[in-house]
C-alpha cells in the first residue's frame, strides 16, 4: 500500500500542475483575445497568434473567427484544465490513509461524469456554433467515454467498499 501512496502522491502532484498550466493559458488566451494584447493576425486576418507574454513569439495558433475561438479553442483547453483537476483529486483520494472514504467516491463520481459527458457536449457545441469541429475530436471524445465509464466501475466498487468497511466499523 506504500508504493501505492508514493505514486499517487507523485502524480497528484504532475496531474494538479499540470491542470494550473492547462487553466493558466484558458484565461490567459481569454485576456489576449479580448483585449488583444500579445496577438498577432496573420495571413490578411485569417488567422491569429497569442505569443508568450512580453513576447512577440507564437504560443498559440488558431482561426480569426469567434466561434472558433470559442468553441474549437478556449472550451478545450479550459475542459482539458478540468480534466486534469478532476484527475488530480482522484490521485489525492488515493493518498488518504483509508482508502474506500466518502471523499474518494466522490472524486471518481466528478471524474466519470465529467468524462462521459463534457467532450460530447464539446462537440455538440462546436458543431452547432462553430460548424465544424477539430478533426479527431470525436476520437478523443470516445477515448474519455471509455476512461469515465472505467471510472464509474472503479467508483462503484469504491463505493461498495466504503459500505463494507462501514459495516465493520458499526460491527467492531
Amino acid at each position: 500500500m506504500k508504493n501505492v501512496k508514493i505514486t499517487s502522491t507523485i502524480l497528484f502532484y504532475i496531474t494538479r500542475i499540470v491542470a494550473v498550466l492547462y487553466l493558466a493559458t484558458t484565461f490567459y488566451s481569454l485576456l489576449t483575445l479580448l483585449t488583444e494584447w500579445s496577438v498577432i493576425i496573420r495571413e490578411n486576418g485569417q488567422y491569429y497568434s497569442i505569443c508568450f507574454p512580453f513576447s512577440e513569439k507564437h504560443f498559440l495558433n488558431g482561426e480569426n473567427n469567434w466561434a472558433y475561438k470559442i468553441f474549437n479553442f478556449l472550451i478545450p483547453i479550459g475542459f482539458y484544465g478540468i480534466f486534469f483537476l478532476l484527475l488530480s483529486n482522484v490521485f489525492n483520494a488515493f493518498r488518504k490513509p483509508k482508502l474506500f472514504t466518502k471523499y474518494g467516491v466522490n472524486q471518481l463520481r466528478n471524474f466519470y461524469l465529467a468524462n462521459i459527458t463534457l467532450p460530447f457536449l464539446e462537440i455538440l457545441l462546436a458543431s452547432i456554433f462553430a460548424g465544424k469541429i477539430e478533426e479527431g475530436l470525436e476520437f478523443v471524445a470516445v477515448i474519455h467515454f471509455f476512461l469515465g465509464v472505467f471510472a464509474y466501475f472503479m467508483a462503484a466498487i469504491f463505493k461498495q467498499g466504503l459500505q463494507i468497511q462501514n459495516e465493520q466499523d458499526l460491527f467492531i
